[in-house]
């Protein structure tokens, strides 16, 4: 039998015709803004989501009177007294009170228009409007655009910074406390009110004073911009370009690359995972601002480098919880196991990363990107907040055997600042659609209005007290689109989805969405279940050292009270001694308490209740635990029982700690210097004086005013040839130190101080003063310490 013979055309037809037939084409929508690429999925707008009873709309309520307890004449006091204005209030204190002041408006005009969004309540919307006039009327006495809150900056950047004289660190900028991080907060503050609460002004202001900006920035060199880009300065390049999105006027998107900071986003560009020992928090902003740039363009290195950097921080820099960084920082990656602290996660970070997240997910709808939102989202955000005073937390300490520690709202940190925005947003990011879809991103009682279908979806569920979820619609009349329903990365016992009482088959595996394409009638019920079972995350780099999860949930193990006397015991944080890592065959659930269970004979010298560490509040407790056979740890028991009584012994005895060349403890601890200079060895940071000899750095120690105490200085026998130098404590010499080239071990080196120290102010000041022809440090971290406790 002859065969046919297929031309080359016929096959490549046929490859095309089968091809088409077993593609998925991803539906795509494009907006009707200047976005300029096609999105998978876009938001719905805030106010078309209202939130039901549970813990979101808990956590939202608990910050409505946040908000409404403070008082925006003292925020906008120092705005009046910088356009030569009489204030109308005494402005706040804390970091408002230094040349970061400001920042805590920006924060407020966003949360507020965030919280109108939300709650509708015309309150929010009088408190946006009022503010708005005030900076209006600042900006009109300055008469040049310029509107700012710390003292002489409008003639500093003019008459310093613009002309080219740049003196340019972490957080400083020619003596001022980053100028532009707090201007970020200002424009974005601006635009929120301008695109939530439709108040004109809000744009006249921005736009004028990213016009007097560009006065100041535009004669400079790309070289000399750089320099500035040293200093923290927030997500300039977002606001910038959201100004453009706004607009349309060129110009705001020239400033936007302006402020491209080549040393960080060109090698994440090139998948160069560059973030050990950065500050975190100075570097996710950048990546906000590249991803917002990018729909607006279209540029594929802004794609690539927010992209590459959601994955390293998501998959490599992250603690269980979403968060990230200890001391501010970022460590090595997968480089997780030794830095659990009361310093670790910050709250501003996981902020910036959800709405990093935020664009990922519009790009492509990737599962797993909604996945670490809920993560975060609970783990995290959730578990920042009090319960009942709404105080919010700076560090989300995962130290073992740690405690939540809240900040005073009127301390004005950053973290107080994007606090205010976390817990007025929740419904921003429940829904996204295009077209002809519409996915359940996050499971939280909510109701959904789909106008453009004449759809309304009601969410009701107690989720995470219930394992599953129930969607209702209300059709104006039937309607087709595809409901997309997230299948969790954790439901490794599956998932089961009912339409109307009917089951539907699902071949999609556990994180990923499940699509079910059906005309939609009104009165149509979802019912969506998948059932939550124990499991171990462990740290990248020890297997042994694990956190115990529920579903999505982190749980905390329950320690003692806050005060609890036996702290100091070497096994406070019991071990854990199982065969098998299957938490579900040693825990049992604790009755009439919801996500709570109990370890059962496992744990030594005592039992552990678990909790969600989202309901974990003023109690000790700790997310990680170390995990033995009973074999190993016959090993190592003694040892392990000698390392923690060293641990617990170093951390009672030890009044202040401070962590040199980090830029949030050194203005913590009021550094001063000249010459000096930060850097990193073995993933530590240190500040030195200036090689070649010269230069002094000082700092302010706590104390214990009753009793005394020795300073302990951690150095490090890595060093760039010999040093030497003078130690002085409160304008007195206490000693002198040289220092020679040695190994890389860390070392402590304990100094005492005089029996006749005054301690009575409750600080001391050190100054370290290089000697002539040498230089000083490099110095990793000092304490003070209670005199006798530990020999070091």
């Amino acid at each position: 039998m002859i065969k046919p013979k297929i031309s080359i055309p016929i096959i490549f037809l046929f490859v095309l015709l089968y091809s088409a037939c077993t593609t998925k084409v991803e539906n795509k929508v494009k907006t009707n803004g200047r976005e300029v690429i096609e999105f998978r999925v876009l938001p719905f707008e805030m106010a078309d989501v209202k939130l039901l009873d549970g813990p979101f709309k808990d956590a939202t309520e608990l910050n409505v009177q946040s908000l409404l307890n403070y008082e925006p004449d003292k925020f906008l006091a120092k705005f009046r007294i910088e356009a030569g204005l009489e204030p109308k209030a005494e402005h706040y204190g804390g970091w408002e009170e230094r040349s970061i002041a400001g920042h805590s408006l920006g924060h407020y005009i966003t949360a507020t228009s965030l919280m109108y969004q939300t709650t509708g309540d015309q309150e929010f919307l009088n408190r946006v409007n009022y503010i708005v006039d005030e900076l209006a009327e600042c900006q009109e006495a300055d008469g040049e655009g310029y509107i700012g809150a710390f003292k002489d900056g409008k003639k500093i950047l003019e008459e310093e910074v613009g002309k080219g004289d740049i003196r340019s660190e972490g957080f400083d900028l020619n003596g001022l406390w980053v100028p532009f991080y707090t201007q970020h907060k200002i424009y974005d503050g601006l635009i929120h009110a301008y695109e939530l609460c439709d108040n004109p002004k809000a744009l006249e202001i921005a736009t004028g004073f990213a016009d007097w900006l560009y006065t100041v920035l535009d004669d400079l060199s790309e070289d000399q911009m750089q320099e500035i880009l040293k200093c923290e300065h927030g997500g300039m390049n977002d606001a910038l370009a959201e100004l453009y999105a706004v607009t349309g006027d060129e110009k705001y998107m020239e400033l936007s690359r302006k402020f491209h900071h080549k040393e960080i986003l060109e090698p994440l560009t090139d998948q160069i995972d560059i973030l050990p020992g950065k500050h975190a928090n100075t570097q996710i902003p950048k990546l906000v601002g590249t991803a917002r740039r990018y729909e607006l363009t279209g540029d594929l290195d802004d794609r690539a480098a927010s992209e590459f950097f959601w994955d390293r921080v998501v998959n490599h820099h992250s603690y269980v919880t979403g968060g990230h960084c200890e001391g501010e920082h970022f460590g090595a990656p997968d480089s997780l196991r030794d830095r659990l602290s009361d310093r670790t996660s910050e709250t501003c970070n996981v902020y910036n990363m959800l709405k990093l997240s935020r664009h990922l997910f519009m790009w492509d709808a990737k599962p797993e990107v909604a996945d670490f939102y809920e993560r975060a989202l609970f783990n995290h955000i959730l578990s920042s907040q009090h319960p009942e005073d709404g105080r919010v937390i700076y560090n989300l300490s995962l130290e073992m055997g740690g405690a939540k520690s809240y900040q005073n709202p009127l301390g004005f940190t950053c973290c107080v600042g994007s606090g205010m925005e976390n817990h007025s947003k929740y419904c921003k990011n429940i829904y996204y659609h295009n077209n002809i879809e519409l996915f359940v991103s996050q499971y939280i009682a909510s109701e959904l209005s789909w106008q453009d279908k004449g759809v309304v979806l009601t969410q009701n569920t107690k989720y995470p007290e219930e394992q599953g979820t129930t969607l209702s619609l209300k059709c104006e009349e039937p309607v087709e689109f595809a409901l997309q329903v997230r299948y969790p990365y954790w439901a490794k016992e599956g998932i089961d989805i009912k339409v109307n009482g009917k089951q539907i088959k699902v071949k999609e595996e556990p994180g990923s969405f499940v699509a079910v394409e059906r005309e939609w009638n009104d009165g149509d019920v979802v019912e969506v279940q998948f059932p939550f079972s124990m499991r171990l995350e462990s740290m990248p780099d020890d297997e042994n050292r694990i956190a115990l999860m529920y579903g999505p949930l982190v749980m905390a193990g329950d320690l003692g009270p806050e005060n609890d006397p036996n702290v100091a015991d070497p096994l406070y944080v019991p071990v854990l001694l199982a065969e098998n890592r299957n938490p579900a065959t040693w825990t049992e659930p604790v009755s009439n308490e919801a996500n709570t269970f109990e370890t059962k004979d496992i744990a030594r010298p005592r039992n552990i209740v678990f909790k969600p560490f989202y309901k974990t509040h003023e109690r000790r407790y700790s997310v990680y635990f170390d995990i033995f056979s009973n074999e190993k740890w016959e090993e190592t028991e003694a040892k392990y029982i000698a390392e923690q009584e060293a641990i617990k012994k170093m951390e009672e005895m030890t009044v202040d700690f401070f962590q040199l060349g980090e830029m949030q403890p050194e203005r913590d601890h009021n550094f001063e210097s000249e010459g000096s200079r930060s850097g990193t060895i073995n993933q530590r940071k240190y500040r030195s004086s200036a090689r070649g000899g010269g230069g002094w750095f000082a700092f302010e120690m706590e104390v214990d005013k009753e009793e005394m105490v020795d300073l302990v200085f951690e150095y490090s026998g890595t060093m760039f040839g010999s040093s030497a130098f003078d130690i002085y404590v409160n304008d007195e010499l206490l000693t002198s130190e040289t220092l020679e080239n040695g190994n890389s071990a860390f070392v402590y080196k304990t100094y005492d101080l005089p029996a006749d120290l005054n301690l009575t102010s409750g600080k001391i000041q050190v100054k370290i003063v290089a000697k002539e022809g040498s230089s000083a440090g490099p110095i990793y971290s000092v304490r003070t310490v209670r005199k006798e406790q530990l020999e070091i």
